[in-house]
């Protein structure tokens, strides 16, 4: 029986309250980074449970070893898929992410809402992206996140940054957002 999660995982994400305290904690924890952090993010072509979502969110993505790290805050009570698990003030471990070639991302979360694990999310940006709710599964979300050329050149300056990095310099970097 082929299990459901057929891709490797490629990123951990938490929720956070402070993404630029959380980002030096993991550089002075772990040696993470550096991190890039994006403010006020908001994608128009997201929903939430169906429905249009467009409340900001700030993320931060850098990588330790091999493994992209990811971490989310978002400010307003709106709900969404963070606010499925925390509450304000709450903060901790919420999905892992595989990549799938783009061309499959919709097929592969049909194929999870099949299953009984819901589409939770769903969003284009460089690539389409699905969040399953898999909290009964796995005990936090999953991201199907689209494999194509666009969303590595996306992460390949990230990539680029940890590998030629010093390990102390600039750990935080503050980036705008792309179009």
């Amino acid at each position: 029986m082929e299990p459901l999660i057929r891709y490797p995982i490629f990123q951990h994400a938490w929720f956070v309250s402070d993404l630029e305290k959380t980002c030096l904690a993991w550089h002075r924890a772990v040696g993470a980074g550096p991190f890039f952090i994006t403010e006020n993010h908001v994608t128009e072509t997201q929903t939430y449970r169906g429905q249009t979502f467009l409340t900001p969110l700030h993320y931060a993505f850098g990588y330790h070893g091999e493994t992209q790290v990811q971490f989310i805050q978002q400010d307003e009570e709106a709900p969404s898929i963070y606010r499925d698990m925390y509450k304000k003030g709450e903060e901790g471990f919420h999905h892992v992410a595989i990549l799938v070639p783009d061309a499959d991302v919709k097929t592969e979360a049909e194929r999870f809402a099949k299953a009984g694990y819901p589409i939770a999310s769903e969003l284009w940006s460089h690539a389409d992206v699905a969040y399953i709710d898999t909290r009964e599964l796995i005990g936090c979300f999953l991201e199907l996140h689209g494999d194509n050329d666009e969303i590595r050149g996306v992460f390949a300056p990230w990539i680029e940054a940890q590998e030629n990095w010093d390990g102390v310099t600039e750990p935080v970097r503050h980036r705008k957002q792309s179009a």
